[in-house]
């Protein structure tokens, strides 16, 4: 009903000219549309990811950890944001690692998708040195029912580090 009243104060207040009539007339019009297609609609605003990783840095480092990460759609179809983090345990060490992809979604079904992306990564040796790179990532996710509440996801990836030795890894 708010809906409704606003419309009808808008319509009174540009009863003045004849563009004030086209305006109202076109708000009016759109008004329903816009809340049937955000009822269509059931998109998170944020997708919250909890995993594993393994990694592997040429030469024959490993390491694994705990990983979390959130990823939001500023362009539906066409631009996923990914901001993830998680510690990395091996070879005596631990290293902070974090990263931000740019992806791009293809929806296979309704309960298969993959994303292609890149962006850059920062990895932290705790007392050490940082490492600042790029990330090219795959991520697959699957959702095994059509809502999509709850779903896997496999990401790939391959990190290149522009400093210190121009580290290569594998996750």
């Amino acid at each position: 009903m708010a809906e409704v009243r606003v419309e009808r104060r808008l319509a009174a207040i540009l009863a003045a000219d004849v563009a004030g009539y086209i305006f109202a007339a076109v708000l009016s019009a759109a008004v329903p549309f816009a809340t049937v297609a955000q009822a269509e609609e059931k998109e998170p605003i944020a997708i919250f990811e909890i995993g594993s990783t393994g990694n592997w840095t040429a030469p024959n480092a490993a390491s694994g950890g705990p990983t979390v990460a959130v990823e939001f759609t500023p362009i539906k179809d066409w631009l996923e944001i990914e901001v993830g983090t998680g510690p990395l345990f091996g070879s005596g060490t631990t290293d902070w690692s974090t990263d931000i992809l740019f992806k791009k979604p293809f929806e296979l079904s309704n309960t298969a998708e993959l994303m292609v992306g890149a962006g850059p990564a920062f990895d932290s040796t705790f007392g050490g040195t940082t490492k600042i790179g790029a990330e090219f990532a795959l991520d697959f996710m699957f959702w095994p029912w059509p809502d999509r509440k709850y779903g896997w996801f496999l990401e790939p990836s391959y990190t290149y580090s522009f400093i210190n030795g121009r580290d290569q890894s594998l996750a």
